[in-house]
């Protein structure tokens, strides 16, 4: 299994790029730290809410995690973009 640390440094590499919603809105997101800014709100969704969601990957969509995580979209988004999941999961 990947750990958060090599998704987290892909996340990090494919900051200001755009990602998009399962219902396919775009947006792209900032990290400063162990947090990421989304574009389109303004959630801090930290590294520890995509460790959470990274437990349960592959998942349908964000209401699968939707009591685990702040920004249940943008968690899906980020972590569910072939950039970052590449063949892992």
């Amino acid at each position: 299994m990947v750990t958060i640390e090599e998704v987290w440094a892909r996340i990090v590499e494919h900051e200001g790029e755009e990602f998009h919603t399962k219902t396919v809105l775009p947006f792209t997101y900032e990290t400063r730290g162990d947090v990421l800014f989304p574009s389109r709100t303004d959630y801090q969704l930290s590294k520890s809410d995509f460790e959470k969601a990274l437990e349960c990957v592959p998942f349908a969509g964000p209401g699968v995690v939707n009591r685990l995580v702040q920004g249940p979209s943008y968690v899906w988004a980020v972590l569910h973009d072939p950039r970052i999941r590449l063949q892992d999961y």
